[in-house]
């Protein structure tokens, strides 16, 4: 998103530089958070492919500073505004009108215990409270670094999981697209599977893990399997995420493992390892009636005691997740292009790459005898 390209009139794009949001995919989190309350009693996270940063950004903003968006930092600044314009600011402590509109003063402290680890192949830059690990997610050495973050005075390194579990496993993370779908779409899956066999390893029960996914024509199958490890698994769509792209967020809570099941990035699931699912119960046959009827014609009636086996909700063949729209419907089309005021100032970016993917070949460019976009003359 450069200031020369149309992106800069994508108002969440300049609201995440207005508000000091490292990318506009901090509205994504926050707004999925509004929905399915994220934060509630978590203060141990895992951020997968966090590059670069905005996800850690609003971890570190909301569970260690204390800081509240969305509903609850609407209603904060109605209050705060309703405080001076009655002159009441001197005279009543904010504090007694926060709790009058039903937001208590522990909601806004920043909370104890609160470990964050952050995990990307790309350089990040440092965030207050926030450790990052520069590993690759699908390789195992990643679980020791990883455990070794969250408890470094009480890390064994003869254990395979941690020592206090995980609250919640969230990622990001996408390939780069190729503008084929089918074949973005199968990418996309497996880094979800990478990113589920890690949290497999650190989620405590009732768990929580969120990931990015691109939507086609199987994913049900893939909200299926994450069915059986997860109590509820449902679908969001973000207003801050493009209503033209196949994006969407998997949001499972309840971790429950079954029973007898170790998870390793030694032996990943899909590698040969298997999750034991318990044997399903014998489900009635269909009963088949014919009779004829006057006019010569023969009528078979097949009946069961249970529906339509490819529609029922659990226990079927398929099984469809709850699809959700998260965010205001009302505020800004991520779609639209809005126009710009004429007195607008654009702004730099909160935090400009580390080492994005382009430099090396500006620096290929240059020893060849150009620069962006110049050569010179012979």
């Amino acid at each position: 998103m450069g200031k020369s390209s149309k992106d800069k009139r994508d108002a969440y794009y300049r609201l995440a530089k207005e508000e000091g949001w490292r990318a506009r995919s901090a509205y994504k989190l926050l707004q999925i958070d509004e929905e399915f309350n994220l934060f509630e009693g978590v203060t141990r996270v895992v951020d997968l492919c966090a590059a670069p940063g905005s996800w850690s950004q609003v971890l570190s903003r909301v569970l260690i500073k204390g800081e509240t968006f969305g509903r609850a930092g609407w209603q904060e600044k109605q209050a705060a505004t309703r405080n001076y314009v009655l002159g009441l600011k001197s005279e009543k402590p904010v504090e007694e009108q926060l709790e009058k509109l039903e937001i208590t003063e522990e909601k806004r402290k920043p909370r104890e215990g609160v470990r964050i680890v952050a995990i990307d192949l790309q350089p990040m830059s440092p965030l207050e409270g926030v450790t990052t690990l520069r590993a690759d997610i699908t390789h195992p050495s990643t679980i020791p670094l990883m455990l070794k973050a969250l408890d470094p005075d009480t890390y064994d390194p003869s254990s395979t999981s941690a020592s206090s579990p995980v609250d919640l496993v969230i990622s990001d993370g996408a390939p780069d697209v190729t503008g084929l779908h089918d074949l973005d779409i199968y990418v996309q899956s497996q880094l979800l599977w990478a990113a589920l066999n890690l949290a497999l390893c650190v989620l405590k029960p009732g768990g929580k893990f969120v990931a990015k996914i691109f939507r086609g024509k199987d994913v049900d199958l893939l909200f299926a399997q994450l069915k059986i490890v997860f109590e509820r698994v449902r679908v969001a769509k973000p207003r801050s995420s493009r209503a033209s792209s196949i994006e969407a967020f998997v949001v499972c809570e309840g971790f429950c493992p079954p029973e007898g099941f170790k998870p390793s990035l030694d032996q990943p699931l899909g590698a040969g390892t298997q999750i034991p699912t318990p044997p399903e119960p014998q489900k009635p046959k269909r009963q088949t009636t014919q009779r004829v009827r006057e006019d010569g014609c023969i009528e078979i009636d097949l009946s069961s005691e249970s529906e339509d086996e490819d529609n029922v909700e659990e226990g079927g063949k398929r099984w469809i997740a709850p699809f959700l729209a998260c965010g205001d419907l009302s505020a800004y089309d991520s779609d639209a292009t809005y126009h710009l005021p004429k007195d607008r100032v654009s702004l730099d970016p909160v935090q400009p790459p580390t080492a994005p993917p382009y430099r090396r070949a500006l620096e290929m460019r240059k020893l060849a005898g150009g620069a962006y976009g110049k050569t010179k003359l012979r």
